[in-house]
């Protein structure tokens, strides 16, 4: 749940590495300034969002430096505490269109989850979004489940393997595989290796 661009994550000693959005072209955006326009346009404070995205204050801070690279769960708790979700972040730092060539898809790397997403689809007004996630063994969706406002989505391994929790159940997948399952029942996933795994996620409606 994630092949890069020249993509160049912070490093300092204690901190976890950030993450980074960018284009698979020459273009670079980082998602942590975005978050940070986000707030500011919305005039929150740091404060206000961390106790309602249930973070440190401090730690939302790195956040936003791309200094930390939070878990899914946590980003998405973010973005509600901001008033919108993942994809509509995302959204504010790309054009919409219906074609994505292979060199213009947005990626976002997360480091700290040894994962990275390619957006295969763009914006989020239509009924369907489609990411290809890359993750490294060990790597995934981070240790805390989460659920979000779409109402299915289908997972499918192209290469590797890769664990899938959804509420208390327990799917070990590997290539070729498919699942479908409610977006709304906690959920996480990982890569138990031993090789990087490559998995598409067909997400209805977009919430990313």
């Amino acid at each position: 749940m994630i092949v890069w661009c020249a993509i160049h994550s912070v490093n300092r000693p204690g901190v976890k590495k950030g993450f980074r959005l960018s284009h698979m072209a020459d273009e670079e955006l980082q998602l942590g300034p975005t978050i940070r326009a986000a707030r500011q346009r919305g005039g929150m404070t740091l404060r206000a969002v961390s106790e309602r995205a249930g973070v440190t204050e401090s730690f939302l801070s790195q956040v936003e430096r791309d200094l930390a690279s939070p878990s899914i769960a946590t980003l998405r708790r973010i973005a509600v505490a901001l008033g919108t979700s993942i994809g509509s972040l995302l959204d504010d730092a790309s054009p919409h269109g219906q074609l994505v060539r292979t060199g213009d898809r947005r990626v976002v790397n997360y480091p700290g989850l040894h994962a990275r997403d390619e957006f295969l689809t763009e914006g989020s007004d239509g009924r369907l979004q489609v990411i290809m996630s890359t993750i490294e063994p060990g790597g995934g969706t981070g240790a805390e489940a989460y659920a979000h406002e779409s109402d299915e989505e289908c997972l499918i391994v192209l290469a590797g393997r890769l664990d899938l929790w959804v509420g208390s159940e327990v799917y070990h997948l590997s290539e070729g595989d498919a699942i479908r399952h409610s977006s709304r029942i906690p959920h996480r996933n990982q890569n138990p290796g031993p090789d990087t795994a490559r998995a598409l996620f067909i997400i209805t409606p977009p919430s990313f």
